[in-house]
């Protein structure tokens, strides 16, 4: 369409249709979220949002952050307001001035249901800067982002409800009573900005839906996901910890390492099938590394590289493998008919994440990524990333998890020229297209050296989980001087494929810990088997099942003097896959009955039915167990 310089989103909407003019709540425009008001000032990408949109959620929740924030300074004027974005699930509001604790976030929750009641009109105004300084003259927070995000604006923009008023960019619905529920949920701590050495601020974490009957489902999900909760599991399995003199860097205990261990095998014959070679490359390098690849360019050293200095050097460790594995490729030389040129390693590597943010498995300073980098000629794009898309589909079936894929475009900060940004993100969309997998959009959020393919993993009660990627790039090739003889018999210059097909071995641990609820697949469980001796009579059989027929599993031997009832309660606890309950009748027999995690129970089982059986499960990978049907 070509409209009038300065035209609204709304005017757009409205050129469009009438209808649609009237429903517009929102704009999507070359992919940010802006309120119905912003004008349009150059040619660009335009998507109206209403209320069928996948963005009306999180417009209704960043209105109910308003109505939060209201709400608070009604019974607690001298209340300092930060930030409140919205989120996933609901909104936060970051608040200094004032302590809180459940009573009076009780208080506020009913105060704040007033205000959805009373359906208060939210109205965008524009003030001028210097008039929103003397709004904010006793508010640090907020005139601080005036300082820092409106430092070039003449006029910012403030919402407006029954009065009270927010700096806020928008956009909102139309009026509060377009929240249908909404509810506050949690009180943490937070600093300003994420800096530890900024003030320390309270964070207030709610949810907003459109109906209460999705606001109940929420809660209900919720509890759900507390009793799945990692944290718990691995305290109750005895599988990791994270303790207080390596913040951020978990401990894996025997039972932890095991199911690692089976990952990283796992996914050692996945890149076997991909044509990688295994490498290993050291933790710490200089800070040179990090200026030659350009990364510390465009990361800059806070936040994600600790460096110190020796001997008038500076090193630090690596916060990312790529720029060592292109240290590998340059020591060879290769033809285009090398090529591809495919390096893996289990890298452990590490992040400056801010205190506040840590979080068991899924958030740490110290992770262990299933790294890998593919040099490639530019016309290997489309079959190589289609390869590699095919690996991760049979991957995470393994899990009987569902994968999302999102396609991320180039943003404002990137390197290379636009012909190879439009080639590359093409075969990435011919990638993903031919294989038939649905996809979205993410315009702009691309690594500034390539786009990328992003994978969401959905877990078994619907959360999703950002976990690995597939990535193109262009920089480290060019800043490092990465060549290849070609054809013609000049230097050409490949294209690195960055992919983690796990992500991260951490935080996959985690997201996989909560998907099963620690009831592993059998291939994975620490544990695979526990005997019960009905008495200690029968301890003498369990042995030689354990050692001489069952050796090649991990069982174990409950041989405490328990009752039977209470050895299957504790070994169904434990989550194990299979009991094998053996008395004097299986002693004799040769046999076995057989239980499984969930109660059901075979037996006179022969031996060596149950051994095959369960030989087969663990080389099939199946996620349940299925000896009983």
């Amino acid at each position: 369409m070509e409209v009038e310089h300065g035209s609204t989103v709304e005017d757009v909407a409205y050129e469009i249709g009438p209808g649609l003019g009237r429903d517009t709540v929102a704009g999507v425009v070359d992919g940010e979220l802006v309120d119905k008001a912003t004008p349009l000032e150059s040619d660009c990408e335009l998507e109206i949002v209403t209320e069928d949109s996948d963005e009306y959620l999180q417009v209704l929740r960043h209105t109910g952050a308003h109505v939060f924030a209201q709400a608070l300074q009604r019974l607690y004027p001298e209340a300092d307001l930060a930030i409140g974005p919205p989120t996933d699930e609901g909104f936060y509001y970051d608040v200094a001035g004032v302590d809180l604790d459940e009573e009076a976030l009780a208080e506020i929750e009913a105060e704040m249901q007033e205000i959805l009641e009373a359906d208060y009109d939210l109205e965008r105004v524009e003030r001028s800067r210097d008039e929103a300084f003397e709004i904010y003259e006793d508010n640090l927070y907020k005139r601080d982002i005036l300082d820092e995000e409106a430092a070039d604006e003449e006029v910012v923009s403030f919402y407006v409800q029954d009065g009270w008023q927010d700096l806020c960019q928008g956009p909102h619905v139309a009026a509060t009573g377009e929240i249908g529920a909404i509810t506050l949920l949690d009180i943490s701590a937070a600093y300003w900005r994420g800096d530890e050495d900024n003030d320390q601020l309270t964070r207030v974490y709610g949810a907003a839906f459109e109906s209460e009957e999705d606001l109940e489902a929420f809660i209900e999900r919720r509890e759900k996901a507390k009793e799945r909760d990692h944290r718990k599991i691995g305290r109750e399995m005895d599988l990791f910890s994270v303790p207080g003199h390596s913040p951020g860097c978990a401990h894996y205990h025997p039972s932890g390492m095991q199911i690692r261990r089976e990952l990283e095998e796992f996914i050692r014959v996945k890149n076997e099938q991909l044509g990688y070679d295994e490498v290993w490359t050291p933790e710490l390098n200089k800070k040179e590394l990090w200026e030659e690849s350009g990364h510390l360019d465009f990361f800059g050293s806070e936040g994600e590289f600790f460096l110190w200095e020796q001997d008038d050097t500076e090193y630090g460790l690596k916060p990312m493998n790529c720029a060592n594995h292109a240290y590998i490729y340059q020591q060879g030389q290769y033809s285009y008919r090398d090529l591809p040129v495919r390096f893996s390693e289990f890298g452990t590597v590490y992040r400056n994440e801010q205190s506040g943010e840590l979080s068991g498995l899924l958030r740490v300073r110290g992770l262990t990524q299933d790294d890998g980098h593919a040099f490639i000629r530019p016309d290997q794009i489309e079959d190589e990333i289609v390869r590699t898309l095919e690996i991760i589909e049979d991957i995470y079936g393994e899990f009987g998890l569902d994968v999302q894929y999102k396609l991320e475009t180039r943003g404002e900060h990137s390197v290379g020229g636009d012909d190879i940004w439009e080639k590359a993100t093409a075969a990435l969309r011919d990638a993903l297209e031919s294989e038939g997998l649905d996809y979205d959009v993410e315009q702009g959020e691309a690594a500034f050296y390539g786009p990328k393919i992003g994978l969401d993993a959905v877990d078994a009660i619907g959360r999703e989980w950002t976990i690995g990627t597939v990535q193109l790039d262009f920089n480290i090739p060019d800043r490092l001087d990465l060549t290849y003889v070609g054809e013609d018999n000049r230097d050409h210059q490949p294209v690195m494929v960055h992919r983690a097909l796990l992500g991260s071995i951490e935080r996959f641990m985690g997201v996989m810990i909560e998907h099963f609820g620690g009831n592993f697949p059998t291939w994975l469980a620490p544990e695979q088997v526990r005997i019960l001796p009905v008495s200690d009579d029968n301890i003498g059989y369990a042995k030689r099942l354990k050692n001489r027929d069952l050796a090649e599993f991990r069982v174990e031997i409950e041989d405490r003097s328990w009752t039977v009832g209470k050895k299957i309660q504790q070994a169904h606890d434990d989550r194990v896959p299979y009991m094998l309950v053996v008395g004097d009748t299986e002693a004799e027999a040769g046999t076995v009955s057989v239980r499984d995690r969930f109660e059901n129970e075979r037996k006179d089982v022969p031996v060596e039915q149950f051994r095959d059986h369960l030989a087969d499960e663990i080389e099939e990978k199946r996620v349940e167990p299925d000896f009983i049907e």
